[in-house]
């Protein structure tokens, strides 16, 4: 075996890792019926593709080959087990039982359906909303357990945590892996959307830390909502689509070169990119036609009515209120609610906003919410009322932990003082 042929079965192993692990890996789950097994047994077929390549040459169909090499990896693992743990057993002899259904695992719809059982199977409403994100990342995108951690400002070790125990609900409840009936669909749909989106807000304006943004992270977010689109393509989730694609647009003009955090208002329009822009409004377009679309196509829509502004002094706030008056009626959120006050603010002056935004903030739920303070602090402002602006910047600073807004609100009551 030549060193240079060694190397480029390495470079073309690397390759299938990174463009198809993920649909190998969904693939022996189903098979294997158990996440770790499945994890371990890739890892083994990859190694042993690594020493034998080289000597019998690449396989036509590199694969199915991964998947039925990682598939005897895994008997053979549980074989070993079998003599030590009695509980083994069943799922040994059950594994020998379905050799067909591996021979059939080449086939691309079964991987790409293997690919949407796992999304569904990771975000299934009986796990807690965190363990879902966590898992849907690792086992979905494929993030190591210290990027995720690290994304969402937790140690590894509590990360790791989460995803056993979801690993282990999913085992003792015994969740199934597969796509919902269709009677079942929305309610898990919605389920399946929700962690998208609570990927995507985590990275588009970050909870804590030193960075408005993470791009990895809203990148990941966009990839796993084009692979649902692709395999599921419901309104909703073309509309969720949009609507992270029209955010994401913006992020290059929401930070200065030092890291510092600019409104919308003030964005130099022209770092926008006009390809998620244009891509975003088409997928729009597209959920809107269908007539059934929700939260996410009317958020997309508001999105995209400030995307397709030619400056903030041009933009329609009575389309905007309007969609938020729609907004409301199928989302009724207290965050919902906020967003609806700025822009009537916007529309109609900030004296209106202000009634709004008090109204919001009477009802509690976000009397800990950092940007109901900072809204209302800058109506007070371009009210003139600055003591009253003063004291509610200082209440939102106390409850933001993201460096760029703290200095943000820090230099607001500065210019007040």
């Amino acid at each position: 075996m030549s060193e240079g042929s060694t190397q480029q079965i390495r470079e073309l192993l690397d390759s299938l890792y990174r463009l198809d692990s993920r649909r190998i890996l969904a693939t022996l789950i189903r098979l294997l019926g158990d996440f770790d097994l499945a994890e371990e047994a890739m890892h083994e077929a990859f190694a042993a593709a690594l020493s034998l390549w080289p000597k019998s040459g690449v396989p036509d169909n590199p694969r199915p080959w991964l998947i039925s090499t990682a598939r005897f990896k895994a008997i053979d693992t549980l074989r070993r087990r079998a003599r030590f743990d009695a509980s083994q057993d069943e799922l040994l002899r059950y594994l020998e039982a379905q050799r067909s259904s591996a021979e059939r695992s080449d086939e691309e719809d079964s991987l790409e359906d293997d690919r949407l059982r796992l999304i569904f199977t990771c975000c299934h409403p009986s796990l807690a909303p965190e363990a879902r994100v966590a898992l849907t990342l690792r086992e979905v995108c494929g993030l190591t357990t210290e990027e995720i951690a690290k994304a969402f400002l937790i140690t590894p070790r509590t990360l790791a945590q989460r995803i056993v125990r979801a690993k282990a609900k999913i085992r003792e409840a015994s969740i199934p892996y597969e796509v919902p009936a269709p009677r079942e669909l929305p309610e898990r749909l919605e389920a399946v959307l929700q962690v998208i989106y609570l990927v995507f807000n985590e990275g588009y304006s970050a909870a804590a830390g030193a960075e408005v943004t993470r791009a990895e992270i809203t990148g990941e977010a966009i990839r796993l909502g084009r692979l649902l689109a692709e395999l599921q393509p419901e309104p909703e989730v073309i509309g969720l689509l949009a609507l992270m694609l029209l955010q994401e647009s913006r992020r290059a003009a929401r930070t200065s070169p030092a890291g510092e955090l600019i409104l919308l208002e003030n964005q130099d329009r022209s770092l926008w990119n006009r390809e998620q822009i244009a891509e975003g409004v088409a997928l729009l377009e597209k959920a809107l036609k269908s007539r059934r679309f929700g939260s996410y196509t009317l958020q997309a829509a508001i999105a995209a009515v400030h995307a397709e502004a030619e400056s903030a002094a041009v933009t329609d706030w009575r389309q905007i209120v309007a969609l938020y008056n729609h907004l409301v009626r199928i989302q009724p959120s207290p965050v919902v609610h906020l967003n609806r006050a700025v822009a009537i603010a916007m529309r109609d002056g900030p004296e209106v906003g202000l009634t709004h935004i008090d109204a919001v903030l009477e009802h509690g739920e976000l009397s800990n919410y950092y940007l109901a303070h900072s809204a209302r602090a800058d109506m007070c402002r371009r009210l003139g009322r600055n003591a009253e602006a003063r004291s509610s910047y200082e209440r939102a600073l106390a409850l933001t932990q993201q460096e760029p807004e703290r200095q943000f609100l820090q230099e607001r009551i500065r210019h007040l003082k």
